[in-house]
């Protein structure tokens, strides 16, 4: 061994990962804090009327008086950017609130009943997993007028099969424990067991599944807003920004989609981030295995 090798101080197995992951839930934490300040205190702080436009200004580049430049039509993108992350951002967390009750009812249901209930329960996830969500959220939508909680209904009801899958999983797991067989030993219900001992247990999982359903609604959202289906064209939508900026994108205006997109990319990535750290703390087996 030379003398250089040896004077080189030695860390531990997983520390550069180590390191490497806390920074990656830092930087997450602080874009997920300022997206929500942005949603919170730029509307009150700065009113955007949803139909104003100025064609004087129209497709101005960044600069001093637009820091983002202008759309198409005049408006400035970053105010408009701000507003559609809110909905957005709105949308993501009901959505993944409603899917993951439905899915957290579900899966507690098939897991714990077992049996024929199980069987037909899988079915009906079986059937709903076949259809594409987006086009079974573009027939929900289409039934109702445009807005935001058709969306939310849209991505809420297609969404919960992945959490009532994961549930029923960590259910079907907890019934062999010992615990549950001295439950129904000493003369507890069915439904006191599922009360009392595995809708606790599984509360962590379906947690971390509606975390992890969120940037995934914000992408459906978006989806159907460039679609036409989801937000009012006048409202300020990132999908519809995305969407009335292909003509300019052409012309060499690229201000009118990067920034847009930049909006659903990195706050999305960032909620994963954090997503991904829960998940590791939840599952210490997951975590031993990423530091080795």
């Amino acid at each position: 061994m030379t003398a250089s090798a040896a004077e080189q101080p030695w860390h531990a197995p997983g520390t550069t990962r180590r390191g490497t992951r806390t920074a990656r839930v830092v930087v997450s934490a602080v874009l997920v804090s300022a997206a929500a300040l942005a949603v919170l205190l730029v509307p009150p702080l700065f009113p955007l009327d949803q139909q104003a436009v100025d064609l004087t200004a129209k497709l101005s580049a960044p600069g001093a008086d637009h820091l983002f430049g202008t759309d198409e039509v005049g408006r400035d993108v970053l105010l408009r950017s701000v507003y559609g992350l809110r909905v957005s951002l709105l949308v993501g967390l009901v959505a993944a609130l409603v899917a993951s009750g439905i899915g957290l009812a579900v899966g507690c249901a098939a897991g714990a009943l077992g049996g024929r209930t199980d069987r037909v329960v899988m079915r009906l996830v079986d059937t709903f997993t076949a259809v594409p969500h987006l086009l079974m959220g573009i027939f929900i939508v289409a039934m109702f007028r445009p807005g935001v909680w058709p969306v939310v209904a849209s991505v809420g009801l297609t969404h919960w099969v992945s959490t009532a899958r994961i549930v029923r999983a960590e259910v079907l797991s907890l019934r062999a424990r010992p615990f549950v067989d001295a439950a129904i030993s000493g003369g507890a219900s069915r439904l006191r067991v599922a009360a009392r001992h595995l809708v606790p247990a599984v509360l962590p999982q379906a947690g971390l599944a509606a975390v992890l359903m969120v940037p995934h609604a914000i992408w459906h959202e978006s989806a159907l807003s460039f679609l036409g289906l989801g937000i009012p064209a006048h409202e300020a939508s990132l999908g519809t920004m995305i969407n009335g900026a292909r003509g300019s994108l052409v012309t060499g205006e690229w201000w009118p989609t990067l920034f847009p997109g930049l909006f659903i990319v990195i706050p999305t990535l960032a909620i994963a981030g954090l997503a991904g750290a829960w998940r590791e703390r939840i599952n210490p087996r997951r975590r031993s295995e990423l530091v080795l």
